[in-house]
């Protein structure tokens, strides 16, 4: 078990909150001292470190509120996580303005807490020098040299300083959540919150209130006011996972967001304003979705602004041996393992492999393997492995041949287009590698509906062109 340098601190009046708290932050690891009210906390010995503090709004005496702007008046960069019983907008507004990391009304989920806690020590986590290793990471996590991931990192580092919507897509499992942290972290908004809302995981009934908020009495179960999504991203940018499954009568609400910036909380007649910058990523076919009338068009090309397409781990092979190395150094920690590497023929297996999980496949093997290992290599068991090799041989499936055929011809195709950064004709073209005439492919492409473009790499006029590493 891990813990933090400085502890975690919990202020709040109710002695069963303070020991119910106490026990679920130790439970994830992390030192906690925990005081009774604001005056308690102030007068004792707090470390002088950056830390996080999770403090209830209604103290006697000193309130939540009055405490957080000692604080600030201090000079302390103290992460704030506020609780309260009763939510109140203005409050929980003049909060987050203040430079609160988040507003959590009572009863709220363990694991909601424990996300903004973690959220809070990575946000002052001291930097680490870099290791030595195949490759290079930043802070974001995105591991990769291959072409098809440089020109992802490209697009990141182009539209993080604008205020401009961006729709990520790509397959589950290939890290899209990480393109927009990353995109967050890089913008001017990176000192304010990074609200992630996984539209297919909430019930289609609770989507609106999740997002919007709701009124008191709005509906059932409504006993008081809720602040939204929306409202907690305030200053920030909020990422919209799974879009593609997002309700039709909220996909309306969202569009008014995305164009008059405005929204209303559900039960509520007074429109609200969001300063919220907003990503939105799904693993769907959007086009598809409006065909058969489950996406709006309008909502689409209001998404659409600047798209970025993270390619499958099939589609970048060279990167896994980047991100073997990162998986093994990130969970030997909690195996207690010392591994030096993989086995050769295990790299090579995995090389072959088609990886329909994507990098959430690769991750989840890595950390099995090195459960099970005994030795200074990893080795894969090969039952591990469920899925079809990419050319597997032709089996009767449920799916037609014809659309078996066309995805792989897509892998593949997508494949050389990043390897060669979207040129398809010439000696080091697409069509040069894949042995075709270039007007075939180009006819291929099109059939396919692949967007080669987005394999460009993108350059600005103000630097040099310089090799970029994985993030």
């Amino acid at each position: 078990m891990t813990t933090s340098a400085a502890p975690i601190y919990v202020v709040d009046d109710d002695e069963s909150v303070r020991e119910a708290l106490g026990s679920l932050i130790r439970s994830a690891g992390l030192r906690v001292e925990t005081f009774a009210s604001a005056q308690e906390f102030l007068a004792s010995r707090w470390v002088d470190v950056p830390s996080c503090l999770v403090l209830d709004v209604q103290l006697p005496g000193l309130s939540g509120l009055d405490l957080q702007q000692r604080l600030l008046d201090a000079g302390r960069n103290t992460s704030i996580i506020f609780l309260t019983g009763h939510a109140d907008v203005p409050t929980s507004v003049r909060a987050m303005k203040a430079g609160a990391l988040d507003f959590l009304t009572k009863p709220f989920a363990d694991a909601e807490l424990l996300n903004a806690i973690r959220q809070s020590l990575a946000r002052h986590a001291p930097k680490q020098p870099r290791r030595p290793t195949r490759g290079e990471r930043s802070q974001d996590d995105i591991i990769g040299t291959s072409r098809g991931m440089k020109a992802v990192l490209e697009q990141v580092d182009v539209v993080a300083p604008t205020e401009s919507t961006v729709l990520i897509l790509g397959e589950t499992g290939t890290g899209k959540e990480l393109v927009a942290r990353a995109i967050h972290q890089r913008s001017s908004r990176s000192s304010r919150p990074f609200v992630q809302v996984n539209c297919a995981a909430i019930p289609p009934a609770l989507v609106a209130s999740e997002l919007f908020g709701h009124e008191k009495g709005a509906f059932t179960g409504a006993l008081q006011r809720r602040l939204g999504r929306f409202e907690l991203a305030e200053g920030g940018t909020i990422f919209l996972d799974e879009i593609g499954d997002l309700p039709a009568e909220t996909q309306v609400a969202l569009l008014r967001v995305l164009q008059e910036r405005e929204f209303e909380r559900v039960g509520g007649h007074h429109s609200l304003t969001a300063d919220v910058r907003i990503i939105a990523a799904t693993n769907r076919d959007l086009q598809a979705a409006i065909a058969d009338g489950s996406f709006r068009s309008d909502l689409y090309y209001r998404l659409h602004v600047f798209p970025i397409q993270v390619l499958p781990l099939r589609a970048r092979r060279d990167d896994i041996p980047l991100l073997i190395d990162y998986f093994i150094e990130r969970h030997s920690g909690k195996t207690r393992k010392r591994i030096r590497g993989v086995a050769r023929e295990t790299l090579e297996r995995f090389q072959a492999y088609s990886w329909p999980g994507n990098v959430r496949e690769l991750q989840n093997i890595i950390e099995r393997s090195l459960i099970v290992c005994d030795g200074d290599y990893l080795s894969v068991d090969e039952s591990w492995l469920v899925a079809e090799p990419l050319n597997p041989m032709p089996t009767v499936a449920s799916q037609p041949l014809s659309a078996k055929l066309a995805g792989h011809e897509r892998a593949i195709i997508e494949s050389a287009l990043a390897e060669t950064g979207g040129l398809v004709s010439g000696p080091s073209g697409a069509a040069a590698k894949l042995g075709m005439p270039s007007s075939t492919l180009e006819s291929k492409i099109r059939a396919l509906n692949i967007d080669k473009h987005r394999f460009k790499p993108v350059y600005r006029r103000d630097s040099e062109e310089r090799p970029r590493s994985g993030v």
